[in-house]
C-alpha cells in the first residue's frame, strides 16, 4: 500500500542525511589541510621574508620651534582673594616634523617568481628590481608650519624615509641621487609609526627659499606572494612587469585598462594615481602625527594597491567547493534508484543505497588527497573514474543487469562532468547549477509521467518471492 511507499521514501531520505555526516568530516579535513598550507606559508615567511609594502620616498624635515606664550598665573590660596591673578611670558620649545611628499613619482619594477616548498606544499616567492625617480618641492623656512608668526625656527637634519615592511627582503644597499649628490641609505626609517625600512640623511639644508629637487634610486626587494604599494606622491605612475602569468590585483586601485597586458609569458601593467583619488598623504601624516608617537603602524588604514603572485587554482578551495555539491550527488543518485524501483519493481536494499552513497562520498576524499600531489584536473579524472568504475561494477549485481549498470555509469559520468564545469566556471556556477537541476527534474517528470502513484506502493518493497505469489 501507500504506507509501504512512504516508509521506503523516509528510509531513503534518512540514509541521504546519514551520508551527510562523512561529507561534513571530509569538509573539515579539507579545512585542516588548508590550515596546514597556511602554516607552510607562515613558516617560509618566518624563515625568509614576508609580504612587502613600500611606502615612500618621503622627505622628512625635523625642526625646533621656539615661541613666547603669555600665561595667566593664579594667586596663591593662602593669599587674600583680593589679590588679582598675574600673567607672565613663558618660552615654549616644540619638536616638530614636516612630511613632504613627492610631486611626481615614477616607479618601474621587474619581478621574477620562484617556488619554495614545505613538505608537499609550495609557495610562490618573488624577487623584484625597482627604479624610483621623481621630484620634491623643498619648502623655504617661512613655509614651515609654526604656532605663531614670530616663532623662531631651528631646522634639524632632513632625511628621506622609505618604509619597507620586511627589511630582510632588501637585496642591495641603495644610493639615492639627490639633486646630483649620491647618498647611501641607512637602516631604519627614523619615522615614528613606520619604523621598518631605510633612510637617507641629506645633511644640513638652509631652506632659504622653496626649491625643486630631483631624485632617483634603485631598490632590489624580495617577498612572498604579494607586493603592496602606497601612492604617496601628487602624481604616481607605477609600471610593473613579471614572468608570472596569473597575477591577482587588489587594494583600492586597479591597473589602467589600456596599459594592462597579461598572457602566458607574464604580465605588464601600469597604475596612474593622483592624490585627488587617494587619501594616502592625509592618512600617513595623521598616523605619523606631529605630537604623538603611535605604538604600531596600522598599514590597513592606508590607501594602497597590490599585485599577488598566487597559484590560479587552489586545490583546497576547489575541493571545498566540490564537496558542497556532494549531498546533491547523493540525492540525485538515490532518486534515480528510487525511480528505478518504481518502474522496474526491483527492490534495492537500504544497505545497497548506503554503500553506493559512500562510494560517491569517497570521491571527494580521493580528490583532495590526489590534488596535493598532481594537477587538479588529473586528480579529478582519476578520482571520478575510480568511483564510476566501482559503482558500475557493484550495480551490475544490484540491478541484475550489466546494461542497467552501464547506464547508471554513463549518468554518473555526465554528473561528474557537470560538476567539473561548475568548478571551472565560478562566475557562471549559479546558472549552470540551476540548469542542471531543471534538467534532472524534467527528466524525472518525463520518465514518470505515466506512473500510477496510487498503485506503485503495493509493490515497491515487495520481495521477488512475494511478488511471484
Amino acid at each position: 500500500m501507500q504506507k509501504t511507499l512512504l516508509i521506503k521514501a523516509l528510509i531513503v531520505f534518512g540514509l541521504m542525511l546519514l551520508i551527510g555526516l562523512p561529507l561534513l568530516m571530509i569538509q573539515e579535513t579539507i579545512k585542516e589541510r588548508m590550515q596546514f598550507r597556511q602554516e607552510a606559508v607562515d613558516s617560509i615567511a618566518a624563515d625568509s621574508v614576508r609580504e612587502q609594502t613600500i611606502i615612500g620616498p618621503i622627505l622628512v624635515i625635523p625642526y625646533v620651534e621656539q615661541y613666547d606664550e603669555r600665561v595667566e598665573i593664579a594667586a596663591d590660596k593662602d593669599q587674600k582673594s583680593s589679590v588679582p591673578a598675574r600673567t607672565e611670558v613663558q618660552r615654549r620649545v616644540m619638536q616638530r616634523r614636516l612630511l613632504v611628499y613627492p610631486n611626481n613619482l615614477l616607479q618601474t619594477g621587474t619581478i621574477d617568481t620562484d617556488r619554495r616548498y614545505r613538505g608537499i606544499h609550495q609557495v610562490l616567492v618573488y624577487s623584484g628590481q625597482h627604479a624610483f625617480k621623481g621630484d620634491f618641492t623643498v619648502p623655504g623656512l617661512e613655509q614651515l608650519p609654526r604656532k605663531t608668526p614670530e616663532a623662531r625656527i631651528a631646522v634639524g637634519q632632513p632625511f628621506i624615509a622609505l618604509s619597507i615592511e620586511d627589511v630582510r627582503g632588501i637585496r642591495n644597499i641603495p644610493k639615492i641621487d639627490w639633486g646630483g649628490r649620491q647618498i647611501e641609505f641607512e637602516q631604519g626609517t627614523n619615522l615614528f609609526a613606520f619604523r621598518s625600512g631605510l633612510h637617507a640623511p641629506l645633511g644640513a639644508m638652509p631652506l632659504v627659499a622653496a626649491q625643486q629637487v630631483k631624485f632617483s634610486f634603485d631598490l632590489g626587494l624580495s617577498g612572498i606572494e604579494r607586493q603592496h604599494f602606497v601612492p604617496v606622491a601628487k602624481n604616481n605612475q607605477v609600471s610593473m612587469k613579471s614572468n608570472w602569468p596569473h597575477p591577482q590585483f587588489g587594494g583600492r586601485f586597479l591597473p589602467s585598462p589600456k596599459y594592462r597586458q597579461i598572457n602566458a609569458q607574464g604580465f605588464q601593467v601600469e597604475w596612474d594615481i593622483s592624490s585627488l583619488a587617494s587619501n594616502a598623504q592625509t592618512q600617513l601624516s595623521s598616523i605619523e602625527g606631529e605630537f604623538k608617537v603611535p605604538d604600531s603602524a596600522p598599514l590597513g588604514q592606508v590607501d594602497r594597491f597590490s599585485v599577488g603572485f598566487i597559484e590560479p587554482v587552489n586545490v583546497y578551495s576547489q575541493s571545498d567547493r566540490a564537496t558542497k555539491y556532494g549531498l546533491l550527488f547523493v540525492a540525485l543518485t538515490f532518486a534515480a534508484f528510487f525511480i528505478f524501483e518504481i518502474l522496474k519493481s526491483l527492490p534495492i536494499h537500504p544497505v545497497q543505497y548506503l554503500l553506493v552513497g559512500l562510494a560517491l562520498v569517497i570521491f571527494f576524499l580521493l580528490l583532495v588527497s590526489l590534488a596535493e600531489h598532481i594537477a587538479f584536473w588529473m586528480a579529478y579524472v582519476i578520482a571520478s573514474a575510480a568511483c564510476i568504475v566501482l559503482t558500475s561494477f557493484y550495480l551490475t549485481y544490484v540491478l541484475r543487469s550489466a546494461g542497467r549498470a552501464i547506464g547508471f555509469g554513463v549518468a554518473l559520468t555526465a554528473l561528474y562532468g557537470a560538476l567539473y564545469g561548475l568548478l571551472n566556471s565560478e562566475n557562471n556556477a549559479l546558472i549552470m547549477g540551476s540548469i542542471l537541476l531543471f534538467a534532472v527534474l524534467a527528466a524525472v517528470m518525463v520518465v514518470t509521467r505515466k506512473v500510477d502513484w496510487y498503485q506503485v506502493g503495493k509493490g515497491v518493497a515487495v520481495s521477488p518471492a512475494k511478488a511471484h505469489d
